[in-house]
């Protein structure tokens, strides 16, 4: 072979290789733990999981799965499945901080459903490498409250070279703020709590009219379509449940306010943040809405000053679905780690498996991934979390972190 077709061979090896993203070919690996948290039933001690090919071939106890040769072999204490960040601006914010990697919030317009955080991931932002060290194998990003609307999330794997890699739904859901972030000043709109649900219902009005419109167009030839218009897609796309709207939203009128819209509109509504929830329970539990909750550790000022560390603790108690988040800071590293926050909810009313499933279990159920992630399972992703101890032990470390079969990190964190 001449020296063209050896450059060629090697360059179209090199694209194979970057195709594949995290689920390797070579991807061959098994996990010992001292006790492995499945998430889909009873801890199994003495337990192995085998993962061929990005997914888990095999689960069970050391005497009863067989370990292929030539697969390499991590041990740990205790395993559980890759953690979840149920909602963060990771790989939109980035760890230094400048103008350069700060894309988390778009100020020109309070209301822009049509960004797209898809289009602003960094894969290789150097924040995903600080939660992936700590056993985050799935991330829901997106745009940063402060908007009435600022954009679209995505659900991404936290170990990538590009956004296509990266990513597992394109667009998971619709950002919107009702809190005093999103309020302007002076003659800026929107000034006042009833100001934001009023351009909200109108944006609402104008989106079903668009889509009604799509609709006659597409079923009478003689009546020609409306103009493109990307905010009004996006909207659309809510009102038909296709995409929920994600309301970051803190007191109590203000959690009212986003239900009372949600049973207006009919459309799927996530709440986020709802440091005062615990005052709601019952109308929560009742709409059939879910809680990505504040960080636990959030700064208990301005709208959360009412916070409470036993907020998730009661929520799951009344039977409502509740993920943990890292949330949004506006000062360097930009995130929080779902493990700590999670930690702190174990010591104020949740118990640990209850913490657990918050980042794993039902974090990928809320999000829609379930059917990949959340619990260790034969099928599903081989995305796994190694500790030294009892995770949400101040004293542990996460000693290794799996996505989809390959080791991302093994730093000691």
């Amino acid at each position: 072979m001449n020296i063209t077709g050896r450059i060629t061979l090697i360059v179209l090896h090199a694209a194979v290789i970057l195709s594949l993203g995290t689920h390797s070919v070579n991807a061959q690996i098994a996990v010992h733990g001292k006790k492995v948290y499945t998430m889909a039933g009873a801890a199994i001690v003495d337990g192995v999981i085998v993962i061929r090919d990005g997914q888990i071939a095999a689960i069970g106890t050391a005497d009863t799965i067989r370990i292929p040769d030539g697969f390499k072999v991590l041990k740990a204490n205790v395993v559980t499945p890759g953690l979840i960040d149920a909602h963060s601006t990771v790989g939109l914010s980035g760890i230094y901080n400048v103008d350069h990697d700060q894309d988390q919030l778009e100020r020109s317009e309070p209301i822009q459903p049509e960004l797209r955080a898809l289009d602003a991931f960094n894969a290789q932002e150097s924040l995903l490498d600080w939660v992936r060290s700590f056993g985050i194998t799935t991330v829901h990003t997106g745009h940063a409250p402060g908007e009435l609307i600022s954009g679209q999330t995505i659900v991404v794997k936290t170990s990538a070279t590009t956004v296509e890699q990266a990513v597992m739904h394109r667009s998971r859901a619709i950002a919107a703020t009702l809190s005093t972030l999103a309020q302007k000043t002076g003659t800026n709109s929107p000034g006042t709590r009833g100001k934001m649900i009023s351009m909200l219902r109108e944006q609402f009005i104008k989106a079903r009219e668009y889509d009604l419109a799509c609709q006659a167009s597409e079923e009478d030839a003689d009546k020609d379509p409306p103009s493109r218009n990307l905010r009004l897609e996006a909207l659309a796309g809510v009102l038909s449940g296709k995409t929920p709207l994600m309301v970051t939203a803190h007191r109590a009128q203000d959690i009212s306010s986003a239900l009372r819209l949600a049973d207006e509109f009919k459309f799927t509504l996530w709440l986020d943040g709802a440091a005062e929830s615990y005052l709601l329970v019952d109308q929560i539990r009742a709409a059939g809405v879910p809680v990505i909750i504040h960080p636990t550790m959030a700064r208990p000022s301005g709208d959360l000053e009412n916070l409470s560390f036993e907020t998730a603790a009661k929520l799951v108690e009344a039977g409502i679905p509740v993920a943990m988040q890292s949330g949004y800071e506006p000062y360097v590293p930009k995130t929080r780690v779902v493990l700590f926050e999670a930690a702190m909810a174990a010591a104020n009313g949740l118990s640990r498996k209850q913490a657990l499933a918050t980042i794993t279990r039902d974090a990928a159920a809320i999000l829609g991934v379930s059917d990949r992630v959340g619990t260790l399972e034969v099928g599903k992703d081989g995305d796994v979390a190694l500790f030294d101890g009892d995770p949400f032990e101040y004293t542990t470390h996460c000693v290794a972190t799996v996505i989809e079969g390959r080791v991302v990190s093994d730093e000691k964190r």
